[in-house]
Parts: C-alpha cells; sequence; structure tokens
C-alpha cells in the first residue's frame, strides 16, 4: 500500500478527490458543532460558561496528539522504505500540529484561570504538552539546520520518532501522577462521563478538526509537491 501511494501523480489525483469532501464535512461539522456548543448545550453547574472553551480546547488537544502520531508515522516510513512522499506529509503535518498544541495550551491557561486560580501550573499533564510544542518547534527547526536537505529530514525524522514516547505520558498523566487537570471523561472503559448535550457538540467539533486537518495537509502535501518539482526544473536548467 505504501509502495503504491508513494507515487506523487496517483496520490495527487487521489487528494483532488478527497479534498472538497474533507472540506464539506469540516464546514458542516464546524458549523453545527460550534452551535451547539455556543446556543444549544447546557452551562455546567460549577464552571457556567467557561465550559464552552472545552469545546476548542479537548478537540485542540487530541488533534494534537494525533498530529505528531502521524508524522512519526510519516517519519518511519520515509526513514525505513525512503519514501519521499511520506517524508513530506510529516514535513506538510508539522506546522498544523504545532498549531493545534498551541491553541490548546492557550484555550487550557483561559480555562484554568478560572477553574484553578491560576493560568498555569507545572503539573505532569500541562509540562508533557509544553514539552509536545518544542518537539514540534524542534522538529521543523532542525529540517532547516542543514544546508543538505536530506540531512535535515534524516535528522528530523528520527527527532520525531524519539519524541514518539511524549505521546502516551500526555494521555496517561493524569492517570500516572496527581495532577491538577481532571481525568479522561470520554475516552473511558466504562463509557463518556459526560452528559451526551455536550458530548455531542464536543464530538462535533473534533470531527471538524480532523477533517481540517486532513484537508490542510492535502493542500500542504501538493503545494511541497509542486516546489520541488519547480526546485528541480531550475537545477536542471542551471546545469544544462
Amino acid at each position: 500500500m505504501f509502495h503504491r501511494f508513494a507515487n506523487p501523480t496517483r496520490f495527487l489525483k487521489l487528494s483532488r478527490v478527497i479534498e472538497p469532501w474533507a472540506l464539506a464535512i469540516m464546514v458542516l461539522s464546524l458549523g453545527a458543532g460550534l452551535y451547539y456548543a455556543l446556543f444549544s448545550s447546557p452551562v455546567d453547574y460549577q464552571q457556567g460558561h467557561t465550559v464552552r472553551i472545552m469545546y476548542i480546547h479537548v478537540p485542540s488537544a487530541w488533534m494534537a496528539m494525533f498530529c505528531y502520531t502521524a508524522m512519526a508515522l510519516a517519519s518511519a516510513v520515509a526513514l525505513i522504505w525512503k519514501h519521499q512522499l511520506a517524508d513530506v506529509a510529516a514535513k506538510a503535518t508539522a506546522p498544523i500540529g504545532a498549531g493545534f498544541t498551541l491553541l490548546a495550551l492557550v484555550t487550557g491557561a483561559l480555562w484554568g484561570k478560572p477553574m484553578w486560580g491560576t493560568w498555569w501550573v507545572w503539573d505532569a499533564r500541562l509540562t508533557s504538552v509544553l514539552v509536545l510544542f518544542f518537539l514540534y518547534l524542534g522538529y521543523m527547526a532542525l529540517r532547516d539546520a542543514f544546508d543538505d536537505p536530506a540531512r535535515g529530514a534524516k535528522s528530523a525524522a528520527i527527532l520525531s520518532l524519539v519524541g514518539v514516547v511524549n505521546v502516551p505520558i500526555i494521555k496517561f498523566s493524569v492517570d500516572w501522577w496527581n495532577t491538577l487537570h481532571q481525568p479522561a471523561s470520554v475516552v473511558r472503559m466504562d463509557g463518556p462521563a459526560i452528559h451526551p448535550e455536550m458530548l455531542v457538540p464536543l464530538l462535533l467539533m473534533a470531527v471538524a478538526f480532523k477533517f481540517y486537518y486532513m484537508w490542510l495537509v492535502l493542500v500542504r502535501i501538493r503545494q511541497e509537491l509542486m516546489v520541488q518539482r519547480i526546485r528541480a526544473l531550475h537545477q536542471r536548467e542551471a546545469s544544462a
């Protein structure tokens, strides 16, 4: 399967089919999610209207971990099978994941101030998410730190694989350590511990963020492939 879709021409044809559908699903789910989150979902008896930050914060945190996992998998494929397209996918994912991580940190601070009385605490969950943000920044910086793009891509791929250990730490930090951050309330063995009227908009926003990533990463991959083609043409002209 990797070899089949490693062909840029075949991938571009497939992406042109997927992109409009991903964009349409993202717009519809985002519109529905925002409506339910802002106007239909109930006010929490403890948090009041502050609970509405959850509908941005939680999907952002989910996507921060999802994007890093996708970036690490793409980096592994690029290192093992030498697929250029996988390396491009990892490169395209990095700034998107960094954006989601930053959004999770900012909204978490906005949520934490009225709930905990402080913008930030150095507990396990918050600190590990901050480390994730620095891993994204390190990946992007390392790619551009070498004159040889191949060396930069390989070094960044290795960093992403080393840093993937932070993802399960983020996930299980509230279970392993005593933190201010609340434990999981959606993905649980005994089912979600959140009211359906809040769960529905939360899942709608999660779907919107997921398809936004899908659409944006396809656009970024297509742009990067075009840049590489133009660069290759310029090199051929210069050598001729």
